[in-house]
């Protein structure tokens, strides 16, 4: 009676947790997640966008321009300021026509936000809008 008490105990012992069916989950929710996950593009600075009745959504691949608060104009993070405005959209506009997004902050003068529109539209860009809230 002992012996195979003894045996099952040593059975039991040896079995374990096979861990690849759980690895093979794990590893399908991981591909799953990459490819259903949307990336937004952002300028990189938070500004406070004026308020719109007619706001409408963009599609994804604009080209996206940030004026600040304090007058400094920004793309993908970098302050390129209103000369660089028209060097990095020729670049940007050469591979492929893209609509220019310009999200200006709501106390940002009048006098930049049409030389930036300016710069953009001698660049090349066919539309150019700007950012609001609804």
């Amino acid at each position: 009676m002992q012996s195979r008490l003894k045996q099952k105990l040593e059975q039991q012992q040896q079995q374990g947790i096979d861990m690849s069916p759980l690895l093979d989950v794990v590893f399908i929710l991981l591909i799953f997640f990459i490819v259903t996950t949307v990336f937004v593009r952002e300028t990189g600075v938070e500004v406070d966008k004026p308020q719109s009745i007619s706001a409408q959504q963009l599609e994804q691949t604009v080209i996206l321009l940030a004026i600040t608060d304090t007058g400094e104009v920004f793309y993908d993070g970098s302050q390129i300021g209103v000369a660089g405005v028209r060097g990095t959209l020729e670049q940007l506009l050469r591979t492929q026509a893209r609509p220019v997004v310009i999200q200006a902050d709501k106390t940002v003068a009048t006098q930049l936000l049409v030389e930036v529109l300016d710069e953009a539209k001698l660049a090349g860009a066919k539309t150019v809008n700007l950012a609001t809230r609804n």
